[in-house]
């Protein structure tokens, strides 16, 4: 009996340990989001190089993570109910880990268009939109230290928002680029921009379901349709 105890107890401290870094992750995810559409509105510079080179701190906690809830199973022979928390864990942190990648894919268009004439307010609609994708994260998290299987449904439901402002942005972006052809470069930065805040939302709603499935076992099966109506989807950079 104490040799089970003793196992549960090590286990709960292990994991105690990850879910830690897990909110340290999430707490830079979030200040990346923050900053990469700051430096974008404000044309800062020095704030994108400085989002381009926290990922490495956010890439790291990831691989930390994964790397010490692999020796917890192994070590720990956690039970179902545990199991499912620690791979649990590990997909939040691969979704955060993504989340960050999307920030420094914004940043690093930041100093092209710097270079450029703004179009119209497009860069304060995209931080508009990635502040919402911010506060959803923030829920996202809470839902999870909370358990509160109801605010992340909410969440989940949010980020139908998020792919009606990428709509309309993105309808915007068009017509722009028929105005003008001089906006043609511009409007693509913006619009892979915009659609790297539409793909943020769509981790922390996968972040959400890790929440749901988390609390009640049960997977969210019934997605939405999709808000995005758009079909074309620029490439990584």
């Amino acid at each position: 009996m104490m040799d089970e105890q003793h196992i549960a107890s090590a286990f709960d401290r292990d994991l105690e340990g990850i879910q830690a870094r897990i909110m340290k992750m999430g707490g830079l995810v979030e200040e990346a989001i923050r900053n990469s559409a700051s430096s974008l509105e404000a044309r800062d510079e020095e704030m994108a190089a400085e989002v381009r080179a926290k990922d490495k701190v956010i890439d790291a906690l990831e691989e930390m993570i994964n790397e010490e809830a692999a020796r917890l199973i192994a070590l720990r022979s956690p039970t179902a109910g545990d199991l499912r928390l620690v791979l649990s864990v590990m997909k939040i942190s691969g979704n955060l880990e993504r989340i960050g990648d999307y920030a420094k894919n914004i940043a690093k268009r930041t100093g092209v268009l710097a270079q450029v004439p703004p179009v119209n307010d497009s860069a304060s609609a995209l931080r508009r939109m990635a502040r919402e994708v911010d506060l959803m994260l923030k829920d996202a998290l809470d839902s999870y230290i909370q358990r509160d299987v109801e605010l992340a449904r909410d969440v989940i439901e949010r980020d139908l928002e998020v792919d009606q402002m990428y709509n309309a942005l993105f309808r915007e972006f068009l017509t722009f680029m028929m105005e003008d052809p001089r906006n043609i470069t511009p409007c693509m930065h913006l619009h892979f921009i915009g659609k790297n805040i539409e793909r943020m939302g769509d981790h922390v709603t996968s972040i959400a379901e890790q929440v749901v499935y988390l609390v009640t076992g049960d997977r969210v099966d019934d997605p939405r349709e999709k808000g995005d109506k758009t079909s074309v989807t620029p490439v990584e950079g």
